[in-house]
C-alpha cells in the first residue's frame, strides 16, 4: 500500500504579502501528478489545509478542486484539521463526503474512527487525531479505556494522550496489526520555524514522541520543516516556506509504502519551488552594482543596506535590480544602541530637540538649517492650533 504524507498547505497565505495562490496551486497540480505516477492509494493531509478559520473564496474552490482530482486520480483521501484551521468548518459535511472517498476528520469524537483501507495483505486502519486545543475540547473528550470515571485531563500531552488511548482501544479490538495516525501538534524533538502559530497554553507546548510509540506510522502536520523523528514518526512539512527562516527547506511530502509486516519504505517527494528565498546585505552601491549578486535577481529577497545614512528612494532603485524584494530593512554599520527606554531618551528635551533626533534617528543625519526652520514653524503652528482648541 502506498500512501502520500502532505501537510500544511495554508491555502490563503501570503509570503510578506506576495500572493502564493499560483505557487500554491502548482504544488496541487504536482500532488495529483505524483498519486499518478506513484499508484498511491491514499493521501493523508495533516492539518493546516487553510491559513485562517474563515478562509478566502479562492482558497476553497482551490481546496475543492485538489479533492476531486485526487479522488480522479485513484486516491482516497484522509484529511485533519490543524490549528489555523475551523474544524466545524472544515468538517462540514464530512459524514456525505465520507462516502465519495475523502474522509474528514476535525471532531475530537471521531478520533477512534478509524478509515479501513486494504491491500493483498488485509487492511490498514487509519486514524485522523484533528488538533486539540485542551481548553476547547477537555469537554468533548471520549472517557478514558483504562480508567472511564478519571477526569479530562490538562494541557497538550494529556489532552492529545487520551485521544491516543481511544485509538489504541479500538486498534485492539480490530484483526490488522498496521495502522497509521494523523496528528496536528509540536512533538518534543521537532524543530519549529518563524512560520507557526504558537500553540503554547500554559506554557506547555509540546508533547512526547513516545505517545505515538506502536503505531506503524504516524503522519505529523504543524511544524513546516520536513523532519524524521523516528522512521515512522514524521513532519510532512509545509509544501512552501512560509517565512524566509524556511529558506534551506526542501519543500514536498513523504511517499509510504507499506508491507504486509508493516512499514517497508519511505521516499521524499520534492514539492515544485516557485522561487528561491535568499538575503543579501551590502551598502547600496554595493547591491546596486556587484557581479556578486547576479544570481539573486530572480529570488525573493531579504535586502539589508549597511549605508551610514538612509540613501533616498533605496527600494526603488533596488527593486530595478532586484525586482522581487518582499523584506528591506536599513542597517548601518557601526550603529548601536544606548540602551535608554523612549522616556529616558526624551527626558528635559524640547520639542525640537526631540523632532531633531527623529529625523536623524530616521535619516542617519542631522537636520540641514533650512529644515530646522520648518520644522520650528511646524511646531510652532501645531501650539497656536492647540491652544485655539
Amino acid at each position: 500500500m502506498r500512501l502520500l504524507h502532505t501537510s500544511d498547505w495554508h491555502l490563503g497565505r501570503s509570503l510578506h504579502r506576495c500572493d502564493l495562490r499560483a505557487a500554491q496551486a502548482d504544488f496541487l497540480d504536482s500532488l495529483v501528478q505524483v498519486v499518478r505516477s506513484e499508484r498511491v492509494d491514499a493521501v493523508l493531509v495533516s492539518g493546516d489545509v487553510y491559513d485562517r478559520a474563515v478562509p478566502p473564496v479562492d482558497a476553497v474552490e482551490l481546496c475543492e478542486s485538489a479533492l476531486v482530482r485526487l479522488r480522479e486520480a485513484g486516491a482516497r483521501v484522509v484529511l485533519i484539521s490543524g490549528n489555523h484551521d475551523s474544524a466545524r468548518r472544515l468538517g462540514f459535511g464530512s459524514r456525505l463526503v465520507d462516502a465519495a472517498g475523502v474522509h474528514l476528520r476535525t471532531r475530537v469524537a471521531d478520533c477512534a474512527d478509524p478509515v479501513l483501507l486494504a491491500d493483498a495483505h488485509g487492511e490498514v486502519a487509519v486514524y485522523g487525531v484533528p488538533y486539540l486545543e485542551p481548553e476547547a475540547v477537555r469537554g468533548e473528550l471520549p472517557a478514558d479505556p483504562a480508567d472511564p470515571t478519571a477526569a479530562p485531563p490538562r494541557g497538550h500531552p494529556g489532552v492529545l494522550g487520551r485521544g491516543l488511548s481511544c485509538v489504541r482501544s479500538d486498534l485492539v479490538t480490530r484483526s490488522t496489526g498496521r495502522s497509521v495516525v494523523l496528528a496536528h501538534a509540536w512533538v518534543s524533538g521537532g524543530a519549529a520555524s518563524e512560520s507557526e502559530r504558537d500553540v503554547t497554553v500554559g506554557g506547555v507546548a509540546q508533547v512526547p514522541a513516545a505517545l505515538f510509540d506502536g503505531f506503524t506510522y504516524t503522519a505529523l502536520g504543524h511544524l513546516h520543516g520536513p523532519q524524521v523523528l523516528a522512521d515512522g514518526l514524521r513532519y510532512s512539512g509545509s509544501p512552501l516556506a512560509y517565512s524566509f527562516s524556511e529558506a534551506a527547506h526542501v519543500k514536498g511530502s513523504w511517499l509510504v509504502e507499506l508491507d504486509a509486516a508493516g512499514l517497508a519504505h519511505v521516499e521524499h517527494v520534492p514539492a515544485p519551488v516557485p522561487r528561491r528565498l535568499s538575503s543579501v546585505r551590502g551598502s547600496l552601491d554595493e547591491l546596486l552594482t556587484s557581479a556578486a549578486f547576479e544570481d539573486r535577481r530572480a529570488d525573493w529577497l531579504t535586502v539589508v543596506y549597511t549605508d551610514p545614512a538612509r540613501p533616498d528612494n533605496a527600494m526603488e532603485r533596488l527593486s530595478a535590480r532586484f525586482p522581487h524584494i518582499l523584506v528591506l530593512r536599513h542597517e548601518p554599520v557601526g550603529a548601536a544602541t544606548d540602551g535608554l527606554s523612549y522616556g529616558a531618551r526624551i527626558t528635559g528635551r524640547s520639542d525640537l530637540e526631540i523632532g531633531g533626533a527623529f529625523v536623524q534617528h530616521v535619516r542617519r543625519t542631522v537636520l540641514e538649517p533650512a529644515e530646522r526652520v520648518l520644522l520650528e514653524q511646524a511646531l510652532e503652528a501645531g501650539r497656536l492650533a492647540a491652544a485655539g482648541a
